[in-house]
């Protein structure tokens, strides 16, 4: 069995979600209690695609997120760097013609300067050995003018929301896993991930650092999961840099 921890080093997460990739969108939603399904269209929600726009979804999985962002006629593409949930997100979604599969590393992204009018990532930055470097390709390969959007675990605000939620990942999870998953463990490193993982504040000055202006995050769910969002702009003189979004 393959299982990452907290090094994150990229041979070692491909390989562990390669063996979880063909229940993986199944399991995530028996141990998210179909709370993912929400988190989903609340993020489809703040990309806001548009016709004809082209998207770059980032640690796509099998791309059950990407077709949802694909409803309105943006062209997405797909991007992740395990090879079996491409390989299982390009047989699940042959037949649509706005979605493209493409294997990346989100540190070094195969894309130009300015290709995408949105990038968004779900519950993947976690999973980057430099997520730092990662917000700075997402910048980079953004047009001006265009927004990135990040969907990830997060931490409560409320301690006893905080207490409940780490109890279920602690001791609640692990056997809910062993019947859900064809790799109980590699989700050991789900709990670890997301114990280790900074909370809101931290990640939107992970953003403001990588140039995005209009930083902004809303939690749901509690803040178990935290929606964060900025846009590749110039500052206008005289006019606010806050965001809306909140």
């Amino acid at each position: 069995m393959n299982r990452a921890d907290l090094s994150k080093q990229p041979a070692q997460v491909a390989a562990m979600f390669d063996e979880v990739s063909t229940h993986y969108d199944r399991t995530n939603a028996v141990l998210s209690v179909g709370n993912a399904a929400l988190w989903r269209v609340a993020t489809t929600r703040a990309v806001a695609p548009r016709p004809g726009e082209r998207i770059l979804d980032i640690a796509a999985g099998t791309g059950t997120s990407s077709v949802a962002l694909t409803g309105t006629g943006a062209h997405v593409v797909a991007a992740d760097f395990s090879d079996g949930m491409i390989n299982v997100g390009r047989s699940r979604h042959a037949g649509n013609p706005l979605l493209e599969f493409v294997q990346a590393d989100a540190t070094a992204l195969p894309f130009g300067d300015d290709e995408f009018d949105a990038v968004t990532i779900s519950f993947g930055l976690r999973n980057v050995v430099e997520p730092k470097k990662a917000l700075a390709e997402f910048y980079r390969v953004t047009k001006p003018g265009g927004r990135v959007v990040i969907c990830e675990f997060s931490t409560p605000p409320f301690a006893p929301i905080r207490a409940g939620y780490f109890a279920y990942l602690n001791h609640i999870m692990p056997g809910v896993v062993r019947l859900a998953s064809s790799n109980a463990e590699a989700y050991d490193y789900l709990g670890e991930s997301i114990a280790a993982w900074p909370n809101q504040k931290t990640l939107s000055g992970w953003l403001r650092d990588a140039g995005f202006s209009m930083v902004a995050y809303r939690n749901l769910t509690f803040g178990i999961v935290a929606l964060h969002r900025g846009v590749k702009a110039p500052v206008v003189r005289g006019h606010s840099d806050r965001s809306p979004f909140v």
